[in-house]
């Protein structure tokens, strides 16, 4: 007679249902799954990438998906450390190269759809408007393929100014956007350490000029001289006993407007010491083309020290209207500067009191041509009358 062997009963008083994991089952990770699910993929990781989101949850679990799977980092923290994730601003190249990417693509596609078109068999009256169609549409391009936008510029490849070589080394890099921020908030009135040269008054007649009335300039023949930073004597002078950062107004002036430079350009910074020196290069763009505007009926305006630039056998009326004030700032953080600033005439006022001026022209411009003056026309030779600027 077969024998009845009682099972095991496990107690729990504190609770119901079993307190202990049958041997074979211990240290083994449970997942719930019910006979209901389908059966998918081992892994798949495109499930989210479906276009129908009827079949995203297609293979999953009715109970989700358990603990035991979770990932719990448990490594030493104390080497973590933290990366830098801001956005670095995108060249002109990064930024029009998916557009360049999706205009390739329609193209393609529109060169695919054209052959597909033309293996089909049309009949004679569609293949009549379709060769219509191509002879308008090559009219069209012949007539406006070459027109842009009235506000689209145009592309113009432009090379660097100097050759970056590839040994070179990166000391620091900065885009427009950071230089933009760099700037002083409070400047200190700056001090004339010593002014050189002579100045004409300047003719009043030009301010009268419309374009009704014109008044051509003339070119007449006079000596500039353009003598960069580390030349000129007297900054050679003022460095021995004082400043630390030297340079001219023009250099300068188009390193504070270098955020809306077009064309590419360089300066040369030497140290000498604990002093820099920003000087221009040979036959740089930094020079600009000057006329007289000035009444040569009136005696000059001379400052206390003759111009350092002119020699002894050159002739004073040769000499271009041109003086020299070397002045200085405090610009804070032990930055010392000292620049020579460029006066082109003077001006009397209405009471008297005299200022220096400096004389700039632009192109003239027809207003009688319906275009912006930033697109000017072609034949545009002459000039528009002087405008002068008073710097005090």
């Amino acid at each position: 007679m077969a024998k009845f062997m009682t099972p095991v009963i496990q107690d729990n008083p504190s609770g119901w249902g079993p307190c202990a994991v049958p041997e074979q089952f211990r240290d083994m990770p449970y997942q719930p799954f019910s006979k209901g699910d389908r059966l998918g993929k081992v892994a798949d990781w495109t499930g989210a990438t479906y276009q129908d989101k009827r079949y995203t949850n297609k293979y999953s679990s009715q109970f989700g998906g358990g603990s035991q799977y979770a990932y719990f980092h448990e490594e030493d923290e104390s080497s973590f450390q933290l990366v830098d994730t801001a956005r670095t601003q995108k060249t002109a190249y990064q930024r029009n190269r998916m557009r360049f990417a999706q205009r390739n693509l329609r193209r393609d596609k529109d060169r695919r759809n054209m052959l597909q078109f033309n293996l089909q068999i049309l009949p004679k009256s569609a293949k009549q408007k379709e060769r219509e169609r191509i002879r308008l549409q090559k009219k069209f391009q012949k007539q406006f393929g070459v027109r842009q936008k009235w506000d689209q510029k145009s592309q113009k490849p432009r090379d660097s100014s100097v050759e970056v070589r590839s040994d070179w080394e990166v000391k620091e890099e900065m885009d427009f956007p950071q230089l933009m921020k760099m700037r002083y908030l409070e400047v200190s009135e700056p001090q004339d350490i010593e002014c050189c040269g002579a100045l004409e008054y300047y003719d009043k007649a030009f301010d009268r000029i419309t374009t009704r009335s014109e008044k051509p300039l003339r070119s007449i023949k006079r000596i500039f001289h353009t003598v960069t930073t580390t030349d000129d004597p007297v900054i050679r002078k003022l460095a021995k006993t004082q400043g630390n950062v030297f340079a001219t107004d023009a250099i300068l002036a188009t390193l504070m407007s270098c955020t809306r430079s077009v064309y590419s350009w360089d300066i040369v910074v030497q140290r000498v010491g604990s002093k820099l020196f920003f000087d221009k290069r040979d036959n740089s763009d930094f020079v600009t083309l000057c006329c007289m505007v000035s009444d040569h009926g009136k005696e000059r305006y001379n400052f206390p020290n003759p111009n350092p630039f002119v020699e002894d056998d050159m002739d004073k009326n040769e000499i271009a209207s041109v003086a020299y004030r070397y002045r200085r700032w405090k610009l804070g953080d032990d930055i010392d500067l000292i620049v020579r600033c460029e006066h082109d005439g003077v001006m009397t006022g209405a009471n008297g009191e005299v200022s220096f001026i400096n004389i700039k022209t632009l192109n003239e411009w027809d207003s009688r041509v319906s275009r912006h003056l930033r697109h000017p026309p072609g034949d545009a030779t002459s000039l528009f009358p002087a405008v002068p600027v008073s710097t005090g």
